[in-house]
């Protein structure tokens, strides 16, 4: 393969403006993904058994059908009834979703391999719910869900070529199309790769970095 570094360098503001685009929606969607999916594996976990049951209902189909075809139904069948929403907020809205899917699920298990005598111990020194979870929960359901977190944001951000598909201008659409109008269509693709594999990197990363600087924190 001969890769053409003049063309590379001719589009590098796009390229770098469809990276940015990227970053900032993966970033987003996973810190939203994140919030959302703890509030429902706490209401989940701790609410009524109502609400339980609505909400488990709602994450076995998010996780049970590709996020291809959620995007499609949000970005395309929105409309319908009546939500029209542009490209980016479409895909942030639903990479947010699917990740609070699978997110929810992750802190649930954290929640379940937390010795039941932790909470009962907190009850009986009269701390409430909200306490419990902030000062007991928490911190010990960090460390255990710390590395499946790690993977599922790995995920997401490779996720992110999907929104390419309703025209959300990121690295897929913006280096695909470099590669059509120039007949470079391989080496595209490999630069594509590429910058995927150093996202994916740097995750891996700050995640292990993440984990060194609690596991210290733990048990000193």
């Amino acid at each position: 393969m001969n890769f053409d570094v003049d063309l590379i360098l001719s589009q590098l503001p796009a390229i770098l403006s469809g990276l940015r685009v990227t970053v900032a929606i993966w970033i987003a969607s996973t810190l939203g993904g994140l919030i959302l999916g703890f509030l429902v594996a706490t209401l989940r976990q701790f609410g009524p058994l109502w609400l339980g049951l609505i909400l488990r209902f709602f994450v076995e189909i998010l996780r049970g059908t590709p996020f291809l075809v959620q995007i499609f139904l949000l970005y395309f069948g929105g409309p319908a009834i009546g939500l029209r929403l542009d490209p980016i907020p479409a895909g942030l809205i639903g990479l947010t979703i699917y990740g609070a899917a699978y997110f929810s699920e992750i802190f649930r298990a954290g929640f379940r391999a937390i010795p039941p005598g932790h909470v009962e111990a907190a009850e009986c020194v009269g701390l409430t719910r909200a306490q419990i979870i902030r000062r007991i929960l928490l911190p010990e359901m960090t460390m255990l869900v710390l590395p499946q977190c790690v993977n599922m944001t790995i995920l997401l951000v490779k996720e992110t070529a999907v929104l390419s598909i309703i025209t959300v201008p990121e690295m897929t659409m913006v280096i695909g199309a470099i590669g059509s109008q120039q007949y470079a269509f391989v080496e595209a693709m490999f630069l594509l790769a590429l910058f995927y594999w150093l996202l994916v990197e740097v995750c891996g990363w700050l995640g292990r970095f993440s984990e060194r600087r609690l596991s210290k924190f733990r048990f000193s």
